[in-house]
């Protein structure tokens, strides 16, 4: 596996690897990040990770210093999976002096996490853009546990013309039903024994869409239910249309459960998908 610091060694390499799969990551590697990459590897001629932890996305007071950091382990687990290369940047290789271009994103990133972090998707929208430009992938690959973040870059490579197929991935979940996430590291053992009922909140709500409950405030309910067992502090529980992210009422026939809450020092979040799949978005 070639490790690649600069854009120029990036581009180098791209031009002779064919069909190129990317996978971009901010380290702290996890089975999530594993079956993104083995899709990339299966589905192109070469796959490759970026590792970056992109501080234009953290906001004051947010956790950018002390977000998990682990290169070493990052490279050996992307080499043993097959990854052709790996893209690890310097900041300021992507922010160099006088860099202050960046991309607004619309609408979609104003409500839930754009409502909560504010600023926070104008820098994903930036360095998955600088990421696209410098790769030039045929197949970029982002995870369902970030549901808005995936329909922004798919709502962004659509409007900027970009021409690089995004493909979303289904979620990675403990044993437990936990989604694996990278800040899951910050979580003791009986915190992350709570953090399990933001898994089970959403189960509780999908069984009752598929017992024909079409209710939006209900469906919420029986989310904020379960996370009142474990008096976890939550920042929203939302049933949006899955393509605009708008706040749904009444009748629902399609929607995206998602929900944020605070466990110990982790803000983790979930979602769950109801009447769409995945692959869906692709097509409306």
């Amino acid at each position: 596996m070639k490790v690649l610091r600069t854009v120029a060694e990036v581009r180098e390499w791209r031009a002779d690897a064919g069909s190129v799969g990317l996978v971009p990551t901010m380290g702290a590697l996890h089975d999530g990040h594993a079956a993104l990459v083995d899709r990339a590897i299966r589905q192109n001629d070469a796959a490759i990770a970026s590792i970056f932890v992109n501080p234009t996305q953290f906001g004051a007071g947010e956790d950018y210093a002390a977000y998990p950091r682990s290169e070493e382990a990052d490279l050996a687990l992307l080499e043993k999976l097959g990854t052709a290369a790996a893209f690890v940047p310097a900041v300021e290789e992507l922010y160099p002096p006088g860099d202050d271009t960046r991309v607004q994103p619309g609408k979609i990133a104003a409500p839930l996490e754009g409502a909560a972090r504010p600023g926070h998707f104008t820098g994903v929208a930036t360095v998955v853009a600088k990421l696209l430009g410098i790769v030039t992938p045929d197949r970029a690959y982002f995870g369902q546990k970030d549901f808005q973040q995936l329909r922004v870059i798919q709502t962004m490579v659509r409007d900027l013309r970009i021409a690089t197929d995004i493909v979303g991935c289904p979620i990675v979940r403990a044993p437990s039903g936990l989604a694996l996430s990278s800040r899951n590291a910050y979580l003791s053992d009986a915190e992350r024994a709570s953090a399990t009922a933001l898994s089970r909140g959403l189960m509780e709500a999908e069984h009752a869409f598929d017992q024909d409950e079409r209710d939006a405030d209900a469906l919420r309910e029986l989310v904020k239910l379960e996370l009142a067992v474990w008096q976890l502090e939550t920042e929203y529980v939302s049933c949006a249309d899955p393509l605009t992210l708008e706040e749904l009422i009444g009748s629902v026939e399609r929607a995206v459960l998602s929900l944020a809450v605070r466990v110990g020092k982790a803000r983790l979040i979930d979602n769950a998908l109801l009447g769409i799949r995945l692959q869906d978005l692709d097509e409306l």
